[in-house]
């Protein structure tokens, strides 16, 4: 799901309409305020773009990404399987 794209881990999500899009921006927002980490999305109607980098370092890819990465795709399976 995520590669490695412009020094960042990219991925992009497809919902079923925005509603379900913003219920997983708002899902992922909760958790990486709890990281202190903070993507750099983009949203319109129903596909999100993510790209994870770490500010604090330099603007690489950190283990701070893939924990929040594997958090990220654990929200997405879930609502998939709704």
């Amino acid at each position: 799901m995520w590669q490695v794209k412009d020094n960042s881990l990219y991925a992009r999500f497809e919902f079923k309409d925005f509603i379900d899009a913003f219920t997983f921006m708002t899902g992922v927002a909760f958790q990486a305020e709890k990281m202190g980490h903070h993507p750099l999305w983009t949203n319109q109607y129903n596909v999100i773009e993510i790209w994870l980098t770490t500010h604090d370092e330099g603007n690489i890819i950190t283990d701070k990404d893939r924990q929040l990465s594997e958090i990220i795709e654990k929200i997405y399976k879930t609502m998939k399987m709704e």
